[in-house]
């Protein structure tokens, strides 16, 4: 369980752990916020080129879709970085980062020149994963749209 001591032998950073949780979880939306917003932003400067990257991967209706891609994105971003509806967009997350690998980061599918590459992505989104589900768990923290709501 989170906010438990550790055992003695690794006990020596777990005051500095719980006394910090909150900037911890802002540290983790914050970064993982990033990561979306950003993708998101490229896809949105270059719209053409996103659907084409979509078309390539064999989607359906890439046109339509990049848009909803984007904005997934772009909601992502958002509501980790400011911590909007977090739990909410935590799953979201961890569903979008599903369908993600499914279409794109299959590495076993690419030419052998490529699936370093693509391995990587799919190890990525797996963190990613791992990210949602934690904050899922945890919530926005204090430092958060959320927080303030919820006062």
């Amino acid at each position: 369980m989170a906010n438990e001591r550790s055992p003695s032998l690794f006990a020596l950073t777990d005051d500095i752990a719980l006394r910090s949780g909150d900037l911890i979880v802002l540290l983790a939306r914050l970064a993982m916020g990033w990561l979306f917003l950003s993708t998101s932003w490229t896809g949105l400067t270059n719209v053409s080129g996103a659907v084409g990257y979509l078309a390539g991967l064999g989607v359906p209706a890439p046109g339509m879709m990049v848009w909803l891609v984007l904005l997934g994105e772009l909601a992502i971003g958002i509501g980790l970085i400011f911590g909007i509806a977090t739990r909410y967009v935590a799953l979201f997350t961890f569903v979008f980062l599903i369908a993600t690998i499914v279409l794109g980061h299959r590495y076993w599918t690419y030419p052998p020149a490529q699936q370093a590459n693509q391995y990587a992505h799919f190890l990525k989104n797996l963190a990613l994963m791992g990210g949602a589900l934690m904050l899922f768990w945890s919530g926005a923290g204090r430092y958060s749209v959320d927080a303030r709501v919820g006062r």
